[in-house]
């Protein structure tokens, strides 16, 4: 025997496609129990449709000028802190080229001493080879 739960079950959907159309519907009839049952009349409804959207208007106005000029405040510091960087950019610029041009007349220096303590050397040589020679010449000479 079978059991009910081995059966095979069906189900069956419907697409009525009628959604937007129920919308609309109950958008109208929305509508129309609105009209009649309003407190006040409709030159009065528009009255006050036209003062919440002035309210509207200008308080997006007020929040707009406040952005605004929270933006502005925000782009002076920004603009404060990248002038500061810079700043000292160019200081550190200026600094490392003093720093070259004093190594630069440093070593300039140190070269200069290096050439003279060459020419020094190679006179003291020639003089002591001189020197050297006039002696060799002088015990041959013996």
């Amino acid at each position: 025997m079978r059991n009910h739960e081995d059966l095979p079950y069906i189900l069956v959907e419907r697409d009525s496609g009628g959604s937007f159309g129920s919308f609309c519907l109950g958008a109208l009839v929305g509508a129309g129990l609105a009209l009649l049952f309003a407190p006040q009349t409709g030159e009065e409804t528009q009255e006050e449709i036209r003062a919440r959207a002035q309210k509207l208007r200008l308080a997006a106005e007020e929040r707009m000028r406040e952005a605004q000029l929270t933006l502005e405040d925000r782009l002076g510091t920004v603009r404060e802190g990248v002038e500061a960087r810079v700043e000292l950019v160019r200081d550190a610029v200026e600094s490392g080229r003093v720093a070259a041009e004093e190594a630069r007349t440093d070593l300039e220096a140190k070269l200069e001493r290096s050439k003279a303590a060459a020419k020094a050397g190679i006179a003291a040589a020639r003089e002591a080879a001189v020197d050297g020679k006039s002696s060799q010449e002088e015990d041959v000479g013996e």
